[in-house]
């Protein structure tokens, strides 16, 4: 029962009450108008508020706010001027008049949110009843002037529907619809400048930079853009920190440290004006100057921060910009304004009072010799908020209201009116829905419309800050930057016309390590960014033919790198040559053995019926001396580029030849052997082994050879190739021997004669035969053995073209043995001693050297 009675005095307690009524104290607004619908305006017309500390014992007092910003003004006072200029226009809401409520923010996000709730509440003097909260609050709010500020605000009225559209909030995160349904903006997101601010970074070739931004959602948003985007790029960073109006003294100095004691020379700053004020004026007491500044929109073209003191700092920063314009008639609107004593809410006596230095009257203060007339000319004043030269971000404010103007035009006109508009309750939610489809253009020609994000198209003006004729620092414009351009064609800049830091006309070198040239490559340095590398010479066989390679490619087999690694040449081919020194040597002892064994050859056949040829088995001799002739005359297969029957016919002759020219000697230890045989009493063995016989050997055995070499051709013959593997600068012209096995067996079997032949004249060497031709044979054997015993660990040892040396020299080396050995002799007895050329001395020389018992046997018969 008790609990019953409780509830019931409250229910007749709250029924007393209205039922919609204002929860603490009301915020009031700076600027009022009243009008059949009220736009709301947030401006910062200060920087910040005073941080006083609450002792929680009773309701906390409003935040005061301290540095007035004439800027901020200047926005205020276009955002009016827009909407007296849509009042007076005919063509838009005819008939319709606008009003505004502009709150003051003083830069701060629980201002800002309590400033957006002001605006969806209403005007203060909404009475309110019991039945319903009549009210009329904004259908679209002008605002803010910062990211952060936004991001609270929009996050506040989402639920309330209203759209707002800011003039200064660039964070590429308030692109997000799910999030910022309500949201639009009339300049571009840093999405964009971001990407724009990247490849002007990459377009200046600096791959060494460090970064600085400011500590809240513009800043940290548009650097972590920026940061993609430059990664990408193959650009490093330093070092990338974070500055804050309200940070402590120690933790800028600690920023002023870092950036003395980099090596990079660009700095890129995603800040506003504000927070890089403390940043300059700390490296302005260190004097740390000439560092190339790179700006984002957020201060490079604000004259605030642009004095005589930060251009020692700043000076030849380059940066984006929102593009220019020119405003008609708002200079003369700015002009007009006057301080009143009636207005109580109003920062315009506190304007008033900081641009002319005086005091305005009030109850408390009527005494004051400084006291403002109220009458003082404006005309005469030339600061920030009556400079008309940088109208960027006012024209996003002109363009904001226009925007909202439009989308209510066409709200009015969907509602089907053939007459003049009606005035209609318009919500905000109907105006939300307008905003998304607006489209119009400006006086000054530019167009307006916001895409499925919210944001407006993006254009920007690259400007530079310089000193003029009159040693004032100024802005410039360098540059245009559109991202409605194709791709690749965003970006228009005047190299020319830019000043760099230190008043030096060439652009600043800001690497890591200097650019490694063609001929090496980058090699990354442990433990560093990839744009710290030391350049590495190519290895032989490889080059790189680019800047910054990061590696190197090797040549193609045939081709090696240059000395300068920076492209591929052709090798040298290497053959043994017809014109080389070795070459003509080789050919000049071949030409010269086939002329003496040709010579000997005519001087035997002149002298073929003398006693010296006849006993020496003329036939074989002569036959031997033709083989000899085609030894000397083989070798010269082995000189020139080997081609494919060059290869074929070397091994052949060789093969062939020397087998025709061991078989004749083998042929002449025979019959040696056989004549002693001969001379003893009752044999018979010289028939055995006559002309025909000593033919019939010598076809036998060196067919056998042809057949080796038949079968080798028919299995896998000669061919040329080109050896890359034994030099790395040679490309060798060689032969290969196709089967080895064949070609072993070529010389095993010219082994097998050169031994047999060698062992029989060994056993003979002592026989009483004619001039004791066994004896010559013996040592002709011996050379050729010899010979080609060291031929081969030579062979296989020679590189190149002095393999092809070797195997010539065994061959010319052998035959010369054998001419010399064998044909030496006679043709001494020939030329020089004819008188032993007689059958007397023959028989005389042979009863001499047989035994008494042979002698005695030779005499009876």
């Amino acid at each position: 029962m008790l609990i019953l009675v409780i509830v019931l005095n409250m229910l007749f307690v709250l029924a007393d009450k209205p039922a919609c009524r204002l929860q603490g104290k009301s915020k009031y607004a700076e600027f009022l108008k009243d009008g059949d619908i009220i736009i709301g305006g947030i401006f910062s017309f200060h920087d910040s508020v005073v941080d006083d500390k609450q002792a929680f014992e009773s309701l906390p007092e409003p935040l005061k706010c301290k540095g007035l910003n004439f800027r901020q003004f200047q926005l205020a006072e276009t955002m009016m001027f827009a909407i007296e200029e849509i009042n007076n226009d005919a063509e838009i809401l005819p008939g319709i008049s606008l009003g505004y409520n502009i709150y003051d923010d003083c830069s701060s996000i629980l201002l800002a949110i309590q400033t957006a709730m002001a605006l969806a509440n209403g005007q203060e003097e909404t009475i309110y009843t019991n039945e319903i909260c009549t009210k009329l609050s904004a259908v679209a709010i002008i605002g803010h002037s910062g990211s952060s500020l936004s991001i609270g605000s929009v996050t506040a009225t989402r639920a309330f529907n209203i759209p707002m559209v800011s003039y200064f909030a660039t964070c590429a995160c308030l692109s997000n619809r799910r999030e910022f349904p309500t949201f639009f903006r009339t300049i571009p997101s840093d999405y964009y400048q971001s990407r724009a601010l990247a490849q002007l970074v990459k377009h200046f070739g600096w791959t060494w930079i460090g970064t600085i931004r400011t500590d809240n959602d513009y800043g940290n948003g548009a650097m972590a853009t920026f940061l993609q985007e430059v990664q990408k790029e193959g650009i490093c960073i330093e070092y990338t920190e974070a500055i804050y109006r309200n940070y402590p003294r120690e933790r800028i100095l600690k920023i002023v440290d870092l950036i003395k004691m980099s090596s990079s020379r660009v700095i890129v700053a995603f800040t506003t004006a504000i927070d890089l004020q403390y940043l300059v004026k700390e490296l302005l007491l260190q004097n740390v100057t000439g560092l190339q500044w790179i700006g984002s929109e957020g201060w490079i073209a604000n004259k605030n921060i642009i004095t005589a003191e930060s251009y020692s700092v700043l000076g030849g920063a380059i940066g984006f910009a929102i593009r220019n314009a020119i405003i008609p008639g708002l200079q003369e609107h700015l002009l007009r304004v006057k301080p009143s004593s009636a207005t109580e809410h109003t920062v315009v006596n506190e304007l008033w009072e900081n641009i002319f230095g005086c005091t305005m009257a009030t109850q408390e203060n009527t005494s004051n010799s400084n006291m403002c007339t109220g009458t003082e000319n404006l005309m005469k004043v030339n600061n920030l908020y009556t400079d008309m030269s940088e109208l960027r971000i006012p024209n996003n404010v002109y363009k904001a209201v226009y925007a909202v103007a439009y989308a209510l035009h066409n709200l009015y006109l969907s509602q089907d009116n053939e007459g003049p508009l009606e005035k209609l309750y318009i919500e905000p939610w109907q105006v939300l829905h307008y905003m998304k489809r607006v489209n119009f253009t400006t006086r000054n020609g530019e167009n307006v419309y916001f895409n499925e994000q919210g944001d407006t198209a993006a254009s920007y003006e690259l400007i530079n800050w310089r000193l003029n004729s009159d040693g004032k620092a100024h802005f410039v414009t360098v540059g245009l930057y559109d991202a409605s351009l194709p791709e690749g064609k965003e970006f228009v800049m005047n190299n020319f016309g830019i000043v760099w830091a230190r008043g030096q006309k060439q652009v600043p070198h800001s690497v890591c390590s200097e650019s490694c040239h063609p001929g090496t490559r980058k090699a990354a340095r442990r433990g560093r960014p990839l744009c710290c590398f030391d350049c590495i010479p190519c290895a032989d066989g490889e080059f790189s033919n680019i800047s910054d390679s990061s590696n190197c490619m090797k040549c193609p087999p045939e081709y090696k790198s240059n000395q300068q690694r920076d492209k591929c040449i052709l090798k040298e081919i290497e053959f043994l040559s017809f014109f080389e020194i070795m070459g003509i040597l080789l050919i000049t002892f071949s030409f010269f053995g086939t002329c003496l064994t040709m010579t000997i050859a005519v001087i035997f056949f002149w002298h073929r019926d003398t006693p010296v040829v006849k006993a020496n088995n003329s036939e074989l001799s002569f036959l031997l001396l033709f083989s000899l002739t085609l030894c000397f005359t083989c070798s010269l297969t082995f000189i020139g580029q080997p081609s494919d029957w060059s290869c074929i016919l070397r091994h052949i002759a060789f093969g062939i030849t020397f087998v025709l020219c061991i078989s004749c000697v083998l042929g002449k230890t025979i019959v040696v052997l056989m004549a002693f045989r001969a001379t003893l009493p009752g044999s018979n063995v010289m028939k055995w082994f006559g002309p025909k016989q000593q033919r019939l050997c010598v076809s036998a055995l060196t067919f056998i050879q042809v057949l080796i070499c038949s079968l080798w051709l028919f299995l896998s013959p000669p061919f040329p190739v080109k050896n890359m593997e034994f030099y790395k600068d040679k490309v060798i012209l060689e032969c290969n021997l196709g089967s080895v096995a064949a070609f072993s067996a070529v010389l095993g079997y010219i082994g097998l004669l050169s031994v047999i032949c060698f062992l029989l004249a060994f056993l003979a060497r002592k026989l009483p035969d004619n001039f004791n031709e066994a004896k010559f044979i013996t040592f002709s054997m011996l050379i050729f053995c010899t010979v080609w015993i060291t031929f081969v660990p030579a062979y296989i040892s020679s590189p190149g073209k002095y393999t092809v040396a070797v195997e010539i020299f065994a061959i010319l080396a052998s035959a010369y043995g054998l001419l010399f050995c064998i044909f030496t002799p006679k043709m001494y007895i020939i030329l020089l001693k004819p008188e032993k050329n007689t059958k007397k001395y023959l028989m005389v020389k042979i009863n001499n050297n047989l035994p008494r018992h042979h002698s005695c046997l030779y005499r009876q018969k």
